[in-house]
């Protein structure tokens, strides 16, 4: 049986798979468990799991949980809990799971009228251009470069780059490229929209650089797109520990609207 990931969207809850999940199962990549009741994906040692509100209470996410903790070498070490919802909490606890990471769900509303994003001087901006090799190269090194630590992030690869170019929401006029004098990229802001929400998909900037002030620039650079589009609200994610991504969110408006909390299982 075909499992439709995205039948089991709730209203008012958050998604219960990432973007790279979609990505991974859609290629093959990932072992999904379960039926249109609820379905758990496994995918490089990590667990995302999901009930439909009518069969809640009845045992199935404990029973998806087993099934994925009987794949032997296939396993999952870490899960994910989207939204951090009391059954999942619960769940974890059941499992000996412990929390061990946290992500913040952050919104801002968007100021109505024009935003200069002050691009310094020596700087320019430009837009995405999709299938460009050199576009593409150039932020993939970027990604990994400013991310090299984020446990997803700065991972991610051209096919991976490329399968969300595919994507219905993807438009390269909502990825903005900050390239410096020399025209090597020094940053960018990736937007996201869907609805009547505009996301900070990404936000980055060349580490040699960091500390000047060009997160500001991309943020604002971002904002301008957005009321370009006509949205009038902004989210984006960043790790509860990250002080200094969190202030610069916090200076732009951005305030806490939902958390995601990874468990990791007792051997981890």
């Amino acid at each position: 049986m075909t499992v439709a990931l995205d039948g089991f969207a709730v209203p008012g809850e958050p998604r219960a798979f990432s973007d790279q999940t979609l990505v991974d199962v859609a290629a093959g990549r990932a072992t999904v468990l379960g039926d249109q009741r609820g379905v758990a994906v496994v995918r490089d040692g990590e667990l995302e799991l999901v009930v439909g509100q009518e069969a809640r209470g009845h045992g199935l996410g404990t029973a998806l949980v087993e099934r994925a903790l009987a794949l032997g070498d296939g396993a999952p070490r870490l899960a994910w809990a989207h939204g951090d919802h009391p059954g999942a909490r619960a769940l974890a606890r059941r499992f000996g799971w412990t929390p061990v990471r946290t992500l913040l769900q952050l919104h801002a509303p968007i100021a109505a009228g024009a935003v200069d994003p002050r691009v310094p001087e020596g700087f320019s901006l430009a837009t995405f251009r999709p299938g460009d090799p050199g576009d593409e190269s150039d932020w993939l090194a970027l990604n990994a470069s400013a991310f090299a630590h984020h446990p997803e992030q700065g991972r991610m690869t051209l096919d991976d780059l490329r399968a969300r170019e595919s994507e219905p929401w993807f438009s390269g006029d909502d990825l903005l490229l900050l390239r410096d004098a020399r025209g090597d990229l020094a940053g960018a802001c990736w937007l996201k929209v869907e609805g009547d929400v505009g996301e900070f998909y990404a936000v980055a900037v060349r580490p040699d650089l960091q500390g000047r002030g060009l997160g500001g620039v991309l943020m604002r650079a971002g904002a301008a797109r957005l009321t370009e589009r006509g949205l009038a609200a902004a989210a984006l994610y960043v790790e509860g520990d990250n002080e200094p991504a969190l202030a610069l969110y916090r200076r732009s408006g951005f305030t806490q609207y939902a958390i995601d909390v990874q468990y990791a299982a007792p051997s981890a």
